[in-house]
């Protein structure tokens, strides 16, 4: 069955609040320096070096699109996972963990 509009931006809207709260998190415990911009469906980190990785929804294909240093990326919900399957079947939160890492410098906790 496939997904509907309001149930893509509930499981969207439910990972973004748990990337926001592990930002504030590293900011208020670990002294980081990650500026958050949230809007749109576009959740923007900017990191002390200027570099950016910014997470988006994409309403029409129920996908969230990731760009990073390194690339972008594109994740559907398959089996209770955000997936790529272009990308080797990478599941999107410890991608998004590493990929903050090696830009960044900074260790995420979900």
């Amino acid at each position: 069955m496939a997904m509907t509009d309001t149930e893509f931006h509930h499981l969207a809207d439910e990972m973004f609040n748990i990337i926001e709260s592990a930002i504030e998190n590293a900011i208020d415990n670990e002294d980081a320096d990650v500026d958050i911009d949230s809007s749109g469906g576009v959740l923007q980190l900017t990191f002390d070096d200027n570099s950016k990785v910014v997470i988006n929804k994409q309403e029409p294909l129920h996908e969230i699109w990731l760009a990073t240093r390194f690339g972008g990326y594109h994740f559907g919900f398959k089996e209770g996972k955000w997936i790529d399957e272009r990308n080797g079947g990478a599941e999107f939160m410890p991608f998004l963990k590493e990929s903050i890492k090696r830009q960044a410098n900074l260790d995420l906790c979900w």
